[in-house]
């Protein structure tokens, strides 16, 4: 068995096993893991129709906006119909504009978590009718909607904003179930939670929402590629980070999954985001790097604990 494959199923064993050795969610918490009522999922069903759907807008970062120059066949970003796992979040802002950012489904207890990056859901101004569409694709919603109730994103990254807490982009969001009850995981399965993973990864599966396309409604982009480490030299954005070579990934495919194959299937070890939310070009992608950080945030959707939240201005 390669090693590599064998590590990958000790890290998904311990993750679950530590999960299951955690109390119940804590006293305080206004509400159980799963217990969003069903019209809260009506709602954002009703509400995110495939005409509101395609006008959202990516998240604003301000990332990718060249060309890259490269040297060398760059692999292309193809149009899929996706994959059930893989899906986005919508939401309306304070301007009531609606947004998107990705996210994929992963392991857990409670069948209830999605990992995203940061920089997707960081912003203190509203998000309402925040919600999750697995393999969304060509104005569909395949597997229905699903509330977001609680969203996990490390104190540091609130604290020093998309550069200097580039190192922590990634957050893990607790959902509520769709409206006839059912979880997410339990609806379109989930994949392995990854951390420490290596940066050196021969064949990556990156799969990103676009933010433009001459169809009216965009399809996820696919691409394969392999992964390296880079340092960033930007000191006002510093620490080590997972880079990928897929040409088309333009803005609005943020949170979108690193996916390698492991024991059961994919695993997630990366989120597109981390160095300039993402990469500053659409052919170079970037993602934070998975640790116990991350491992921390998991674990704290799954026992139920409060979020961390932005520190008064």
């Amino acid at each position: 068995m390669d090693r590599r494959f064998a590590l990958r199923g000790l890290a998904t064993l311990f993750l679950e096993l530590l999960a299951a050795a955690l109390p119940g969610p804590a006293a305080a918490l206004a509400t159980a893991p799963g217990s969003a009522p069903a019209s809260v999922a009506a709602a954002a069903d009703a509400y995110w129709t495939s005409e509101r759907m395609a006008a959202a807008r990516p998240v604003a970062t301000g990332g990718k906006r060249q060309p890259a120059a490269v040297d060398g066949p760059m692999p292309p970003g193809r149009p899929f119909d996706g994959l059930p796992q893989v899906g986005t979040f919508f939401w309306t802002d304070g301007e009531n504009v609606g947004r998107f950012c990705g996210g994929t489904v992963v392991r857990s207890p409670h069948r209830d978590l999605v990992v995203s990056a940061a920089h997707c859901l960081r912003s203190p101004s509203p998000k309402l009718r925040l919600s999750f569409v697995p393999q969304y694709h060509d104005g569909l919603k395949p597997h229905g909607v699903f509330p977001v109730e609680l969203i996990y994103i490390d104190q540091r990254y609130y604290d020093l904003g998309t550069g200097g807490g580039a190192r922590w982009d990634y957050t893990v969001v607790r959902l509520g179930p769709r409206e006839d009850g059912k979880k997410v995981q339990s609806a379109v399965g989930g994949f392995d939670l990854l951390p420490y993973p290596g940066y050196r990864h021969e064949d990556v599966r990156l799969i990103g929402y676009p933010g433009n396309s001459d169809a009216k409604y965009p399809k996820p982009l696919d691409c394969r590629s392999a992964t390296h480490r880079y340092t960033s030299t930007d000191p006002g954005a510093p620490g080590d980070f997972l880079e990928i070579p897929c040409a088309g990934y333009v803005g609005g495919t943020s949170g979108g999954p690193f996916l390698v194959r492991g024991l059961t299937g994919y695993a997630l070890i990366g989120v597109i985001g981390g160095y300039h939310t993402g990469g500053d070009t659409p052919d170079i992608s970037y993602s934070s790097y998975f640790t116990r950080d991350l491992l921390a945030l998991y674990l704290h959707a799954v026992h139920g604990d409060p979020p961390a939240r932005p520190r008064p201005a």
